[in-house]
């Protein structure tokens, strides 16, 4: 490719310049290669061929990491901005050469609270009635617990946050996640996903009564409200009952399985007291992010990434993913 000697002066490297790069980045991270380029033609009027924009991804994402990592204007928006600190994290897996990986995803966030509701005008609030999020820094990695660890340690002292910060983590009832954010951040607020903790709830419902009877109905509204007003407290109390009353195998095998995933997770289900402060008790965050930002990039049909290849566009989407994207490209070169 011709270059000239005006081209850094004119914010052009090798041919292209930083807006061109940014929406083919955009564009790569979002869909296939092929997919984007079709959308840079058919919505810009660009003609980049897929190894172009594979190429031109490949290129940015160490650069993108280098400044995420550093970034004062990053560190100083996060600290800046309003709201209580929400911690999420979650893993999926994707399949690569060397067989299925999961990819472990850490969203950091800050949130208003919102309007406070009873436990028995859950179902009534809407998801938009909390507040949006204020700002965020996402990342994701095929990491073991350890080495993700230290990233999200990394995260904690560069955003400055210290024990004295109103920090609040959800999440569903992986034990490696818990771990991690004892390990790096100490004693906070964990919440296990309300959808989860209902999940198991209902999944027992529906072997003691089968799915979509009346009993079953019943069992699931009954059981919700007991679940949001305390927690584990009163559905222990069904489960003693239910235990002293002559059950099939399969029916106090999903007893057992229910005491034991709400008993390990105890302390975590104060939805009460968030829903009464107008917290968040989902971590629908990050399971987006699992959805968004790596599933629907990085687990398309019959795609086989390399490991190299796979931290590098988890970069991007992570990035794309955050509110950082016009940041980075504001002082790109």
């Amino acid at each position: 490719m011709q270059e000239f000697i005006v081209d850094a002066i004119l914010g052009i490297e090798e041919g292209y310049t930083v807006g061109l790069r940014s929406l083919a980045v955009y564009a790569g991270a979002g869909n296939s290669f092929v997919l984007g380029s079709e959308h840079l033609k058919k919505y810009c009027g660009l003609e980049l061929s897929h190894m172009t924009i594979r190429e031109l991804c490949r290129r940015e994402a160490p650069k993108i990491d280098a400044w995420y990592q550093k970034s004062l204007e990053v560190q100083r928006n996060f600290i800046a901005a309003p709201g209580n600190v929400e911690i999420t994290m979650d893993g999926t897996c994707v399949n690569t050469t060397e067989g299925a990986r999961e990819v472990k995803v850490g969203i950091l966030s800050k949130r208003k609270r919102g309007q406070g509701v009873p436990p028995e005008q859950w179902g009534k609030r809407n998801r938009q009635e909390l507040p949006e999020i204020e700002t965020c820094v996402a990342f994701a990695a095929v990491e073991e617990k350890e080495q993700f660890q230290k990233r999200l340690a990394y995260w904690r002292s560069w955003l400055r946050l210290g024990a004295t910060s109103d920090i609040s983590a959800l999440g569903d009832g992986a034990a490696w996640l818990w771990n991690i954010v004892r390990e790096v951040f100490g004693k906070v607020w964990e919440c296990l996903d309300v959808y989860h903790g209902l999940e198991h709830v209902s999944a027992m419902g529906k072997v003691l009564y089968g799915e979509e009877t009346e009993k079953y109905k019943q069992w699931q509204a009954e059981t919700t409200l007991e679940f949001l007003k305390s927690g584990f407290e009163l559905i222990e109390e069904r489960l003693n009952r239910l235990e002293q009353e002559e059950r099939t195998d399969k029916e106090k095998e999903s007893l057992r399985q229910l005491r034991g995933y709400l008993e390990n997770n105890r302390e975590r289900l104060g939805y009460r007291e968030r829903l009464a402060q107008g917290r968040a008790i989902g971590s629908g965050q990050v399971e987006g992010a699992c959805k968004h930002l790596i599933g629907k990039r990085l687990k398309q049909t019959w795609a086989k990434w390399k490991v190299d290849r796979l931290d590098q566009m988890a970069i991007l989407c992570s990035l794309r993913y955050s509110d950082q994207w016009e940041r980075y490209w504001r002082q790109a070169k």
